[in-house]
């Protein structure tokens, strides 16, 4: 039979409260409101369902002192991670939030009524406590201390929480189980043993060897059980890895196993996250998981060391293993042994046996450049959607930014490249001049700072979304300052390649080349805050190529900016 869930009872808030909901939806068009941000909706879903339990709420100041200072509730029960409620003093203000008021929490992506709050308490918490606490250390370079800080609001709101419907999912819902659903469906199926399989990643021949040879050795199912709510910055996409997980299901033994998704919100916590994870598998009815080296790890830290040693998240799940109430497999590392064809667990292949591996860093360095994937390491089906998801970069999009004073020759310039690029053929190529790009998308603003940095997020979301589709865009607006290039380069270099170009051309020859006469009526006065002459150019330091027309050809400045193209693999590929 199923495992029992944590703290013996499922606290699924939608069989709980459905025979209030309608009163409970009528009573939400009258109460104030609060929109919840991303990380907000994973945990909601997680505890209205179960996935939490014994949650039925966002944690009050008694039970998140209790879980950080020494992992458990108020009552006494375990719990590493407090899950909490973060807001603003503003919407404080606005939803009214105070001890005893209600608040409808609404789904960010389409405002729909999830649940309503009944506040408990208000507090602000000591995030660098939490930081040290729960998560080892008060260092940004950890992505949950980083979003502590940077990110998360200065109140926490404590209260318990009514259901009034799911948030809507139109991706893989046949793959979406709740913790009640996951648990009928394996008294359907007669599974009372199962072993429970976490990842983030993609998954090759070595996760299917280890996730089997675990089964068999506890003579169990197999429930494959992936994050697909927020993970770490810079993962995977999670409609990538559901690809690869479907692709790679039938390679189980019929009935063997099964793909659930789970809409966590990770904080990459460690051994708190490993116990956290262990209880969240326990509510939905498993009754192994495996706990991997260095689980839920975040990499380094800002010294350069990592956060957490590489057993560190197996040995707390081991110290409090009666009250997790799962029994933990220690994720064996396999290798490949090439002589033999087979995978081994890394401890017993005999010494002297040649083994071979893939780094994730090599592996993407191969669907960068095309190179080929052994079958010995992932499937051609895998291998197949990740290819399709992440193509060589001859077939992935790019953007050239250009900055400069206004006649330094980056009009030209632009021009130039978007001939030399149309002529090598191998994907669109789109011009966003500066002047067209005010007309059509920033005709109201002006040239303040705030105006010219709204351009020119405008522009790079513009560039953005045609680099995702794998298209070359130019874009050349004189951009000023710093800050908003910057924001440009995240903006952009997250769908494809960024190449920052500074045309530094001097002001006197920019003001010999400028035939309208602007920069004149701009030192009459006739014309206010105008670059170079009463507003700062701020020369980049972080450009990918400088170039001075006053010194060299339109020409060779082209062929500088393809030859760093085809450096990175843009242009030019076989």
């Amino acid at each position: 039979m199923a495992n029992a869930p944590h703290g013996g009872v499922l606290k699924d808030l939608y069989l709980r409260d459905a025979d209030k909901q309608a009163a409970l939806v009528q009573e939400a068009k009258t109460l104030p409101s609060l929109l919840l941000t991303d990380r907000q909706l994973c945990d909601l879903e997680l505890i209205l369902n179960g996935g939490f339990s014994p949650l039925e709420g966002f944690l009050n100041k008694k039970d998140y002192d209790g879980v950080v200072e020494n992992m458990r509730l108020a009552s006494g029960v375990l719990w590493p991670i407090p899950i909490t409620l973060d807001v603003n003093q503003a919407e404080i203000d606005e939803s009214k939030i105070q001890p005893k008021n209600r608040v409808v929490l609404l789904d960010p992506r389409d405002y729909q009524p999830l649940a309503i709050l009944t506040v408990e308490d208000v507090y602000r918490p000591d995030k660098s406590k939490e930081a040290a606490s729960v998560y080892g250390a008060d260092d940004k370079a950890h992505p949950a201390v980083n979003y502590l800080h940077t990110i998360a609001k200065d109140f926490y709101v404590g209260g318990s929480l009514q259901a009034l419907q799911a948030p809507a999912h139109y991706d893989y819902v046949s793959n979406r189980f709740t913790p009640s659903e996951l648990r009928a469906h394996f008294k359907k199926l007669q599974w009372t043993r199962v072993v429970a399989f976490q990842t983030r990643n993609p998954m090759h021949r070595a996760h299917r060897e280890l996730t089997v040879r675990a089964a068999r050795a506890r003579k169990a199912h197999l429930l494959i059980h992936p994050v697909v709510g927020l993970t770490k910055p810079g993962d995977i996409d999670h409609y990538t890895r559901v690809r690869v997980y479907k692709a790679l299901m039938p390679k189980y033994p019929n009935g063997m196993a099964e793909l659930s998704l789970l809409p966590l919100a990770m904080r990459m916590g460690g051994p708190r996250e490993a116990v956290w994870h262990a209880l969240i598998r326990k509510n939905h009815g498993v009754t192994h998981f495996i706990v991997g080296r260095d689980h839920a790890g975040p990499g380094k830290n800002s010294q350069g060391v990592d956060f957490y040693g590489p057993y560190d998240a197996q040995a707390l799940v081991e110290k409090y293993k009666d009250e997790i109430g799962i029994e933990i497999v220690p994720f064996q590392m396999v290798a490949y042994c090439p002589d033999s064809d087979e995978y081994m667990p890394a401890n017993e292949v005999p010494e002297g046996v040649k083994t071979l591996n893939i780094s994730g860093t090599e592996l993407r360095r191969r669907l960068r450049t095309g190179l080929p994937i052994p079958e010995w390491f992932s499937y051609p089906e895998v291998v197949k959607v990740l290819r399709q998801s992440h193509p060589p970069r001859a077939q992935q999009g790019f953007t050239v930014f250009f900055t400069g004073l206004h006649a330094s020759g980056k009009n030209a310039l632009a021009r130039a490249l978007q001939v030399s690029l149309n002529q090598e053929g191998s994907r669109s190529v789109s011009l966003l001049m500066s002047e067209n790009a005010r007309t059509e998308l920033s005709s109201e603003l002006g040239f303040s700072k705030r105006d010219r940095d709204i351009n020119i997020s405008r522009q790079a979301f513009v560039a953005g979304e045609l680099t995702r589709a794998g298209a070359a865009a130019i874009v050349a607006p004189i951009a000023p300052y710093d800050n908003a290039r910057k924001s440009a380069r995240q903006t952009i270099e997250k769908f494809g390649g960024f190449y920052l170009v500074h045309v530094s051309t001097p002001l006197e020859d920019c003001i010999k080349r400028d035939h309208d006469g602007v920069y004149e009526r701009a030192r009459k006065g006739e014309i206010k805050d105008f670059t170079g002459i009463d507003d700062p150019y701020e020369a980049p330091q972080d450009a990918d190529l400088t170039v001075n027309l006053s010194e060299q050809s339109i020409s060779q400045a082209v062929h500088e900016i393809v030859l760093l193209l085809e450096k990175d693999g843009y242009v030019g590929s076989a």
